[in-house]
């Protein structure tokens, strides 16, 4: 009985000083040049639909929720985070390839489509980021019709 009182003492203690290591945070203040609102035509409905479910994994700045201050959802967080946006950041959107921009506007189409994106742990926890189906259909119109235009204008 005193082993499991010294390991339930342990685990607070580690799960106490585990809270003083903070990962950097995912706040690059104001727009980048590069930012996809700022080199692509995006009606404002779509613009909105991206920044509320898409913008806080997938760009510069991330809007961090009360949890995130508490690890190890904190370092989840920040691995999906990083991992997104290795996949497609808005924020960096012009500086991709026409290529890569239409590969990218092919992902969004296909992710959203397919019910893969917003992910589902992110659905549960943020409201605003569910998507409706007409939301749905204006972000796949929105992504296929770009990704023709930029087709289009590089000879395929």
């Amino acid at each position: 009985m005193k082993n499991i009182y010294k390991i339930l003492i342990a685990a607070v203690i580690i799960l106490i000083g585990v809270q003083f290591i903070r990962l950097a945070r995912n706040a690059i203040t104001g727009e980048s040049l590069n930012d996809t609102s700022l080199v692509m035509d995006i009606p404002d409905p779509v613009q909105t639909i991206l920044r509320q479910s898409c913008y806080d994994c997938h760009s510069n700045s991330t809007n961090y929720p009360i949890y995130a201050n508490i690890q190890p959802l904190g370092w989840i967080m920040a691995s999906h985070i990083s991992k997104a946006k290795e996949e497609l950041n808005f924020s960096d959107f012009g500086s991709y390839s026409w290529r890569g921009q239409i590969s990218k506007l092919d992902g969004i189409a296909n992710n959203i489509q397919d019910n893969i994106m917003p992910l589902p742990s992110y659905r549960l926890m943020h409201k605003k980021s569910r998507l409706t189906d007409n939301e749905k259909g204006l972000v796949i119109s929105w992504a296929q019709e770009l990704e023709a235009k930029i087709s289009s204008e590089n000879g395929n």
